[in-house]
């Protein structure tokens, strides 16, 4: 079970920044729309590497300019590349983030959530 913990960089002019390794088991974060976080997820195996982010609470919702959509199945960013980094800030994907929050299909990638 791999907890991504936030780093905080409040008022901090240099911080170590905690690093998470994801496990592919039960790997879970903390979305906080009242702080700004940055996920970062960085590929540290030899092969594309393809998440999803899935939270337990969601059904189906309207989007404008789009329609329906489906937010059970999760968001996933496309494959990451082997060596790539891919950041993404919480609140961007708001719809998808409600109750538990777990990231699918990450084994291999190392986590870094910032909030400020």
């Amino acid at each position: 079970m791999a907890t991504i913990s936030a780093t905080r960089l409040d008022g901090v002019e240099e911080t170590a920044v905690i690093e998470t390794t994801l496990d592919g088991i039960s790997d879970t974060f903390t979305f906080d729309r009242n702080r700004r976080q940055t996920l970062i997820l960085r590929n540290a195996t030899a092969g594309a590497i393809t998440p999803t982010v899935t939270g337990s609470d969601t059904g189906t919702v309207t989007l404008g300019g789009i329609g329906d959509v489906d937010l059970s199945t999760g968001w996933s960013p496309g494959a990451i590349a082997a060596g790539g980094v891919l950041a993404v800030r919480p609140i961007d994907i708001k719809e998808y983030l409600s109750g538990t929050i777990s990231i699918a299909s990450g084994t291999g990638l190392v986590a870094v959530l910032l909030e400020g």
